[in-house]
């Protein structure tokens, strides 16, 4: 499928009756087989014969990641477990982990999915594809594997961890694309200059998602790594990698509408916003046969852009998440996105390395925000009063986005850890 341009491409009013005719297969379908969402229809008094397109998408009850938790492991699937062919599960980190389900036909579209991102960057079979994601039950790593195998491209499954190993085999080998999480990529591109074989590389192209990265942080990745960084989207819940991603334009990340429609909410209200208004980022699955779901709250925050794209394609775009509703902190009152103070970090230029870890602490009833920040050699070994002022100006500007005062701290080279996975970039300790 990936290879059908025309798919991607598709005039809107074609795309809107395709999406009606599956949503209104899928509403039916879901009704007979999935016992919770039945449960939730009947409470707002409808069947499925009173949804009949895309315009009462808005009816329908939404879905939550806590269902997966409260229905673990498989009271959510809608096929007999004899036709799930592969199932995959979050680390459960915050909680139970949730498990979702793929049957043969399900485990094809993914791949379709993938393969259309990395055709829609200009990889074709003639790429070497390092997969750095990491492989077993998280989805990136088998997700970018199948795709990668979709469009005849050499696949290299290092899989994440042994950052020596991942580097030898990129020079040996001869990696044109690689795809691994942001922070890895990070990493990959301080080791490599440590290791002076950064004009040993072929890489030209880097697929980076699961985890939120910044603009600032992609200018790092492309300087460091001399390549071109491209963004995508994914979830377990909906698909994996490849629910969206951007094109060689860099303009937004292409949704693969006709698999899933996105929505966006008010995260207080549900209410669906207008189009171009900033909010919380619904989906539904069109085509998927073991999990499906209708109007799943994501609870990532962004816009959505319906213009075509430049490169041709009529699918929707969706921006950069700007933070999660779930993830917000609020401190003294005041809302905070993680991504803002990572925004600020990335500006400084000289003295600091993109490695930080944002604390936010309770003392004497007040909330407090401390934010460490790995300086470079450079400017460990230099005067202590340079440290203090580039404390001061990072302190300032932070102040300056956020309206609130942090404390920044400039940390010894080399002292926060490492991810090869997603980053731990936020320890509240009010929680505990």
């Amino acid at each position: 499928m990936f290879y059908q341009k025309e798919i991607e491409c598709m005039p809107r009013p074609e795309l809107e009756k395709l999406q009606s005719e599956r949503l209104v297969a899928q509403v039916a379908r879901m009704y007979e087989k999935v016992p919770l969402f039945r449960q939730r229809m009947d409470e707002k008094g409808l069947k499925p014969s009173d949804i009949h397109g895309i315009e009462d998408l808005h009816k329908l009850p939404f879905s939550y990641k806590q269902d997966l938790r409260d229905c673990y492991p498989y009271g959510l699937f809608a096929v007999p477990m004899n036709e799930i062919v592969r199932v995959h599960a979050s680390s459960g980190t915050t909680g139970k982990q949730i498990v979702v389900g793929y049957t043969r036909k399900d485990l094809e579209m993914w791949a379709d999915c993938v393969a259309r991102m990395l055709s829609a960057i200009g990889a074709d079979e003639n790429d070497f594809i390092q997969v750095s994601y990491g492989y077993g039950l998280f989805t990136g790593g088998l997700g970018a594997h199948s795709g990668a195998e979709r469009i005849g491209a050499t696949v290299i499954p290092t899989s994440a961890g042994n950052t020596q190993r991942q580097i030898q085999t990129m020079v040996d080998f001869g990696s044109t694309v690689l795809c691994c999480t942001p922070s890895y990529a990070m990493f990959l591109a301080e080791s490599i200059a440590e290791m002076g074989v950064k004009d040993q590389l072929k890489l030209k192209a880097g697929i980076f998602g699961a985890e939120p990265w910044s603009e600032e942080m992609r200018k790092s990745i492309e300087a460091g790594l001399g390549i071109k960084a491209y963004d995508i989207y994914g979830l377990s819940e909906i698909m994996g990698p490849g629910v969206s991603y951007e094109c060689e334009k860099q303009a937004g990340m292409h949704v693969c509408e006709d698999m899933f429609i996105p929505e966006i909410i008010d995260p207080d209200t549900g209410e669906v916003l207008p189009r171009g208004s900033k909010g919380e980022l619904v989906f539904t699955t069109l085509t998927k046969e073991g999990f499906p779901l209708i109007r799943y709250r994501t609870r990532d925050i962004c816009q959505l852009n319906y213009e075509p794209c430049e490169c041709g394609r009529t699918h929707v775009r969706m921006c950069k998440p700007q933070g999660r509703s779930d993830d917000m902190l609020i401190i003294r009152g005041v809302n905070v996105f993680p991504s803002q103070i990572e925004e600020v970090l990335m500006k400084v230029t000289g003295g600091t390395t993109p490695n930080y870890v944002i604390i936010v602490d309770r003392v004497n009833n007040n909330d407090t925000l401390d934010v460490n920040v790995e300086m470079t050699e450079e400017l460990f070994t230099d005067d202590v009063k340079n440290i203090e002022k580039l404390e001061k100006r990072i302190t300032d500007e932070i102040r300056s986005i956020l309206g609130i005062g942090a404390k920044v701290h400039l940390v010894n080279p080399k002292t926060i850890a490492r991810s090869e996975g997603k980053a731990k970039r936020v320890i509240d300790n009010r929680k505990i």
